[in-house]
């Protein structure tokens, strides 16, 4: 099945898990809560596993940040892999699946956290001990999701993003 046809069929099996026929609004709020939640779950524990892991060996910023992001996509990415996985997709498919409904979801969590991590002032210097380090952090994570959740709620209406993964649910 070509990458059109399963957005179209994943888009229908979303359409029918909500409750709703589609259309211009086709995803809930509550769904892309969720999604978003999802996606946020594996951006934040690898991103704070990359910012401890720089932060504590004292690496400078640029490395510690790219650390983060870097674990961030694969931690993001391994949740719905390892999901699909256990539906009974291959791995060349599941990889798809993952790639497809997570990328610019967790983009986007990422632009935005770091931007916000790298616009408050100390916070880039702070270490694990401190509240700045946390709050920014925590903070990023925060605006992240109020700013991902309407995107993430206008791709699943479209059958893209975590909608993909709906047809495996």
């Amino acid at each position: 099945m070509g990458m059109k046809a399963m957005d179209h069929t994943a888009h229908e099996a979303s359409a029918v898990h909500e409750g709703h026929q589609g259309g211009p609004a086709g995803a809930s709020w509550s769904t892309a809560a969720k999604a978003t939640l999802h996606c946020l779950t594996g951006c934040a524990v690898g991103e704070i596993t990359g910012m401890a892991i720089g932060t504590a060996l004292l690496w400078g910023n640029v490395p510690t940040m790219a650390l983060a992001v870097g674990l961030a996509f694969l931690f993001g990415y391994s949740l719905t892999l390892f999901a699909v996985l256990r539906a009974g997709l291959d791995l060349k498919a599941a990889i798809k699946v993952a790639l497809a409904a997570d990328t610019v979801s967790i983009a986007v969590m990422e632009l935005v956290d770091n931007g916000i991590i790298a616009l408050t002032p100390g916070a880039m210097d702070a270490h694990l001990d401190e509240a700045l380090f946390w709050g920014a952090l925590l903070g990023g994570f925060a605006v992240a999701f109020v700013i991902t959740t309407p995107l993430n709620k206008w791709m699943i209406g479209r059958g893209k993003g975590h909608a993909v993964v709906h047809a495996y649910h």
